[in-house]
């Protein structure tokens, strides 16, 4: 098979169409308490930028996640930018990534074409890493692990800790399906050695539609990324005499602080951004998690009833359980269609599709996208990956925004489905 043989899914997807029950792009539900915080903001005549609401929030995050240092940014993507530079890559290395993601997951590694990345194969039930793959992967050149928790089941960490840690390989968690997730009673963002988070609008909380956070234990990556977020190059700064342009005449004032806005590289200048996240994003934030238990526990709710109906066509279908000692953070739900003979996936889509039920397809093998296959990747490189997104996988709407009657409704018209695809 090739890429000219994939089927076309979206043929029979109307963009326009009132859905009964949507796929919305809001994670979350927005109340008093959020609405309160940030006219809070708006109306006290402090700082919109850098002041108490955001050392608030980061304060909250960190002893909610359990990590001795959590940096708010401007979007999860910016994050995870700020995680792979923190890897120090050089010419040569190698990084191990998942294929099942959003693109963000890994496009920063395009800005290193001397690096060599490597898709990693997922399981067939969770869709996370899978550490029978990483292993045959992993090797003397590898500097990083890059994963992503799918759908918010937490991966399997303890084997890939295992595996990375006697490669000498840092690992990265994208954390930003699974927060309110538990992994051994652990959260999430401290399971490995950098955690990413983002507070897009389809997250799980949200900081005003855009929002990200970086959690690690390592004071001088704290110090580093503190500044650059802030509109710092990664560079050391020397309190030395200054020259202007190619001119060996000094500024006036034979020394500058260390602070100031001119500053001598003597390392090679290699990152620097304004990150900043706003106080009214950072005061949303604090309301948002402290409203996280209920909103992940409503989708809980929902998944519990998709399970439950999916659980009378067992044998046709397949939906991964969650283990006594994980928390599921529920960010996505999917299910697998297990016996093709019996039941047809697309064919369920388009029954899904037509009785009012939004299903997009979470997420199309990155390794397969454009940029990675410019770069030398191709079909067949991820098997399982590939088998399940082209055949088998099916998501479903599962967010807070959901009424009652919504997820009833879904829960009559799945089955209803599920009946109508059958190849009899």
């Amino acid at each position: 098979m090739t890429i000219a043989d994939i089927p076309k899914l979206g043929a029979f997807r109307r963009p326009d169409k009132h859905y009964l029950v949507p796929y919305l792009p809001l994670g979350s539900t927005v109340g008093a308490p959020e609405i309160t915080a940030v006219t809070d903001v708006m109306s006290s005549g402090e700082t919109l930028s850098g002041g108490a609401w955001r050392e608030r929030f980061e304060s909250d995050f960190r002893a909610y996640v359990g990590t001795p240092y959590a940096l708010s940014t401007t979007s999860g993507t910016v994050s995870l930018e700020l995680a792979v530079h923190l890897l120090g890559l050089r010419p040569g290395d190698e990084v191990i990534v998942t294929p099942q993601t959003y693109q963000a997951s890994v496009q920063p590694l395009l800005q290193y074409p001397d690096v060599t990345v490597k898709f990693c194969d997922v399981r067939n039930d969770t869709l996370n890493m899978d550490p029978r793959c990483l292993e045959r992967l992993i090797g003397p050149r590898t500097s990083a692990v890059i994963l992503v928790h799918y759908g918010g089941h937490p991966a399997d960490m303890d084997e890939i800790m295992d595996i990375a840690r006697a490669h000498d390989a840092l690992v990265v968690e994208d954390a930003a399906h699974t927060l309110g997730g538990l992994y051994h009673g652990r959260r999430p963002g401290s399971l490995a050695d950098i955690g990413c988070f983002s507070f897009h609008s389809s997250k799980n909380i949200t900081t005003l539609g855009e929002g990200g956070m970086v959690t690690f234990a390592d004071e001088g990556w704290a110090e580093r990324v503190d500044r650059l977020r802030g509109n710092e190059v990664d560079a050391r700064f020397v309190a030395q005499r200054h020259t202007f342009g190619d001119s060996k005449e000094p500024l006036p004032g034979a020394l500058y602080p260390g602070r100031a806005y001119t500053h001598d590289l003597v390392a090679l200048l290699r990152h620097g951004t304004n990150a900043t996240l706003g106080e009214a994003a950072a005061a949303m934030g604090v309301a948002q998690l402290a409203a996280l238990e209920r909103l992940v526990g409503r989708r809980r709710m929902i998944a519990a009833r998709l399970r439950e109906t999916l659980h009378g066509f067992d044998g046709l279908v397949e939906v991964c359980e969650e283990p006594s000692d994980i928390v599921h953070a529920q960010h996505l739900f999917a299910f697998f269609v297990r016996d093709p003979e019996r039941l047809n996936r697309n064919r369920l889509l388009h029954e899904l599709d037509e009785r009012g039920v939004q299903t997009p397809l979470r997420y199309f093998p990155l390794h397969l996208l454009p940029e990675w296959r410019s770069r030398g990747h191709r079909y067949g490189e991820c098997p399982t990956a590939e088998q399940v997104w082209f055949h088998e996988q099916v998501n479903l709407p599962c967010h807070p925004g959901l009424s009652d009657r919504q997820v009833d409704m879904m829960c009559d018209l799945l089955a209803e489905s599920l009946r109508a695809a059958r190849i009899r």
